[in-house]
């Protein structure tokens, strides 16, 4: 699926850490980020939960939530919240629905073999449920102050 600016959100329902369950009805009208990562407790995910934690106070006063997805298996997001000192509600897409409605579940390659992967991205969710800003194949250093600063705009 090829979803851009101004589309609707796609529905979604995951499991998240600490026996919490996301789902988009929970924010209608509220603004959000929803963030796809590759994979729990790895270097560069671990770089960019732990900067959306950082942001979190900020992106708090704007009203904002944030919500990391992976299909990473409940305990392995726990182990990596609790690790980290994550508060954020990182949530579970294990069958892959979620990764494919957002179309973050991308053909990859890593020296020459191709496999399915989470391709890093971002979207910013309006209060009308609406996708404000997409960023694709993100790249960690500076993208947190960058959402930050496209929240900020939503005003």
């Amino acid at each position: 699926m090829n979803l851009n600016e101004g589309d609707s959100a796609p529905d979604f329902t995951m499991p998240a850490t600490a026996g919490r369950k996301v789902s988009l009805a929970d924010y209608a009208g509220k603004p959000f980020v929803l963030y796809f990562y590759p994979k729990a407790d790895t270097t560069g995910c671990t770089k960019e939960a732990c900067a959306f934690q950082e942001a979190l106070p900020q992106l708090g006063h704007l009203g904002l939530d944030v919500i990391g997805v992976s299909r990473d298996p409940m305990k392995a997001l726990e182990k990596f919240a609790e690790k980290y000192s994550l508060t954020f509600p990182l949530a579970s897409d294990a069958e892959g629905a979620v990764t494919e409605a957002y179309g973050t579940w991308v053909e990859k390659s890593m020296y020459g073999r191709k496999y399915m992967g989470i391709e890093r991205s971002t979207f910013l969710v309006g209060p009308d449920g609406k996708i404000a800003k997409i960023w694709r194949k993100v790249s960690v250093t500076g993208h947190a102050a960058d959402v930050l600063k496209a929240a900020q705009a939503l005003g």
